[in-house]
């Protein structure tokens, strides 16, 4: 029965029983997640610069950051692996945290109904950048989680909104640890804690220790993580990833067998259009426009490449193996022959994001970037973008644009 002697406003200090609850806790909880989160909102903004935001309208999804944008800078073709690995490390980090994010906010939730709001001046912005963190760590999580499933059931785009949010979440969260720093490492220096207002004063029984609380969060965390990770491998490993997005196709074997994000189908493409006889590539650039069969194509020079594709998701697939036009070489036959230019690419998508992209200079100059026409030894199938799609080293898989129809070299 309950107690009719016991609180019933959350604001109480009683009206919270848990014997869990204390600075030790909360303060290793803490420890954990400032490491995690900065490790975050770090490959977060590294991710976000691999689209050259800067470099073309049609690559910003957030043309209105203004200072926000700063730190952008062109983004490198070497290693070819490092957009798989900030975005997966971004994409599966994120998802192993949440359970030690939720035992925090468990952790400190009695200071949340707190009264009065501010004692002082410095409470008053511990408390506002406490509701900042809580407000923009839900955020993010969610929004991020729903964006990994393909779920965009928030108002808006998820760019401009991940993007904001991440820097109010951050700023919040780098202000509550400068002034929750010292108290946080004396709490997890020192076994026997201080009592402070996350101690009940009418503590229920235990039934489990604060140490096994955290193996709890910390086995919940595992658990996610192993069910997360597999998605940047292939073969058995990409089945244990069941939280992991898949692009929602089964890619099935052979050559073209891996990871499929946008179909032909959802992309609107028509079997009709990429035909040899109707489809051709226009390239244009300094010297005029030149328009190109695939036949033609396959005649000039060919060259081979293993590169991934890794997606904004944090799914991506091993090296796989690419031949087809240098960029470069494209770039020469419209006049460009010793310092190509960016390119803007357009493809036969009709519907969905990124049906044009934009590509840096020094991204067209790699001699890794191609306009392939086959994969793996077989050619590209309609799914990997037949009659061709571009591949660059280390950029987005979005940017890897498919079902290609256009190439314009100039600044950009």
């Amino acid at each position: 029965m309950r107690d009719p002697d016991a609180p019933r406003l959350p604001s109480s200090p009683g009206f919270w029983r848990s014997p869990l609850r204390g600075p030790w806790l909360t303060s290793v909880l803490g420890l954990v997640l400032l490491v995690g989160i900065t490790v975050l909102f770090v490959t977060g903004l590294v991710s976000y610069a691999a689209y050259n935001p800067n470099l073309s309208p049609v690559n910003d999804k957030t043309p209105d950051k203004g200072i926000l944008g700063f730190y952008l800078f062109a983004w490198p073709t070497s290693p070819h692996w490092l957009y798989r690995l900030t975005q997966g490390v971004h994409v599966t980090l994120g998802i192993t945290l949440i359970p030690v994010l939720l035992a925090k906010l468990w952790s400190v939730v009695p200071r949340l109904f707190a009264l009065p709001p501010a004692r002082s001046l410095a409470h008053a912005v511990e408390r506002i950048s406490l509701v900042l963190l809580v407000g923009g760590a839900l955020f993010e999580f969610v929004t991020g989680v729903l964006n990994v499933q393909l779920d965009y059931v928030f108002p808006g785009s998820f760019y401009p909104l991940h993007f904001y949010g991440a820097w109010v979440f951050f700023a919040a969260f780098a202000v509550h640890a400068l002034l929750k720093m010292p108290t946080v490492l004396r709490n997890v220096r020192h076994l026997r804690e201080e009592k402070n207002d996350l101690v009940s004063p009418r503590p229920a029984e235990p039934t489990v220790s604060r140490r096994g609380a955290l193996g709890f969060a910390g086995g919940a965390s595992l658990l996610l993580f192993a069910t997360t990770a597999g998605q940047n491998f292939d073969g058995p490993l990409r089945r244990t990833a069941l939280l992991a997005p898949h692009g929602g196709v089964d890619p099935g074997s052979g050559p073209n067998g891996f990871q499929i994000n946008k179909t032909a189908v959802y992309a609107g493409i028509d079997a009709a259009e990429t035909g040899e006889d109707v489809w051709r590539l226009v390239v244009t650039g300094r010297t005029g426009t030149v328009r190109l069969s695939r036949t033609q194509l396959a005649e000039l020079p060919q060259h081979s490449g293993a590169l991934p594709i890794a997606c904004v998701e944090g799914w991506s697939t091993s090296d796989q193996w690419w031949r087809g036009v240098r960029l470069r070489d494209l770039a020469a036959l419209v006049g460009h022959d010793d310092d190509p230019p960016d390119v803007f690419v357009e493809s036969l998508q009709r519907r969905g994001a990124f049906r044009s992209a934009a590509l840096r200079a020094n991204q067209v100059a790699d001699p890794r970037s191609l306009l392939a026409l086959h994969v793996n030894g077989e050619e590209l199938s309609s799914d990997h973008g037949y009659p061709a799609r571009i591949i660059v080293p280390a950029a987005p898989g979005v940017l890897n644009t498919k079902w290609v129809t256009r190439m314009t070299f100039r600044g950009l």
